[in-house]
Order: C-alpha cells, then structure tokens, then sequence
C-alpha cells in the first residue's frame, strides 16, 4: 500500500517537472517573444488613448469652471447694479468684499 502512494508521488513530482520544462521552452520560444511583444504595443496604444481622453476631460472641465465663474460675476455685477441708490459703495463691491473677507453666497472661490 505505502509503495502505490510513494509511486504516485513520484510520478506526481516527474510530471510536474516535465511540464515545468516543457512550459519554459514555450513560454521562452520566438512565437511566445511576438506574442508578448505584440501585447505590450496594444496596451502601449491603449494607454496613450486614455491620457489623450483624459486630457480632453480635464481641458473640458477647466473651460466649464471658468464659464460658471464668469456667469457668477455677472450675475453678482447685475445684482450690484440693481441697487436702489444706483451707487455702488465698497463694500457692495467684488473688491470691497474680498478685502472685507466675505464673498457672496452665488459666487465661486479659487
């Protein structure tokens, strides 16, 4: 009985080197070396299409930021504007309100 086993693990121990090998061989062969090769250019192109795409994405995002920028100064312009007295005092202004330390509630900071 303890010699059936100890030839199983044997044969085990063979196979797995032959295989090991065997594996070795393929893996190191020239069709294995342009499969590899060839992968690594797809991932390479691959890459270079995600950062053009995040790029873009990023670019985007700028203009939009500073185009609600604009229109929360505009829209801050028309209400000083709207004022009853038509006079604008320093505080009532962007500028007065940025040495003041406050800024108004529908305008965006940096």
């Amino acid at each position: 009985m303890m010699d059936c086993f100890k030839c199983k693990r044997i044969g085990l121990f063979l196979g797995g080197v032959l295989f090991g090998t065997a594996g070795v061989k393929i893996l190191g062969s020239d069709d294995a070396k342009k499969f590899y090769i060839n992968c690594l250019a797809a991932g390479l192109r691959a890459k270079d299409c995600v950062m053009t795409t995040a790029t873009n994405i990023q670019e985007n995002a700028e203009d939009i930021l500073a185009e609600a920028k604009e229109i929360n100064a505009q829209r801050y312009q028309e209400d000083v504007f709207e004022d009853e007295s038509g006079e604008e005092t320093p505080e009532q202004t962007a500028e007065g309100l940025k040495e003041a330390g406050t800024a108004p509630a529908d305008t965006v900071t940096a």
